[in-house]
């Protein structure tokens, strides 16, 4: 009898732990974010991070849709991002030099690519 408790308390003990980590996984993303993600991996990810404060070469964005909204009053977060990749020289997060992300980069990136981007960093709550 005691070891059916135990081994009850076992798969109850994996059970709770499997519904922990569930709650700890990302959300799913939507097609065009997860295209963003892969878009991301392509034109930002050997300069930006998205994992904790991980700096690569310029600031991590991990929880930048949150950051974002805060960043400059009169901005919501989509608009700062977008006019943070159109215009990088705009806003340069404390800690950065002006002018390490190519002014450049949005001419670099189809329209299409950049609102998949757009779409995918605003998933990073």
């Amino acid at each position: 009898m005691q070891i059916r408790i135990i081994i009850a308390l076992f798969f109850m003990s994996l059970l709770s732990a499997c519904s922990d980590l569930a709650a700890m996984a990302p959300p799913t993303l939507s097609p065009q974010a997860a295209q963003g993600r892969a878009q991301f991996e392509r034109y930002c990810s050997r300069c930006h991070g998205t994992v904790g404060e991980t700096v690569v070469v310029g600031p991590s964005l991990a929880g930048i849709a949150s950051r974002a909204e805060n960043r400059i009053e009169s901005m919501d977060a989509e608009a700062y991002i977008r006019d943070s990749i159109m215009n990088p020289n705009a806003y340069t997060v404390e800690g950065f030099l002006e002018g390490t992300m190519p002014v450049d980069i949005a001419g670099q990136i189809q329209p299409e690519d950049l609102e998949a981007i757009m779409a995918y960093l605003l998933t990073l709550k």
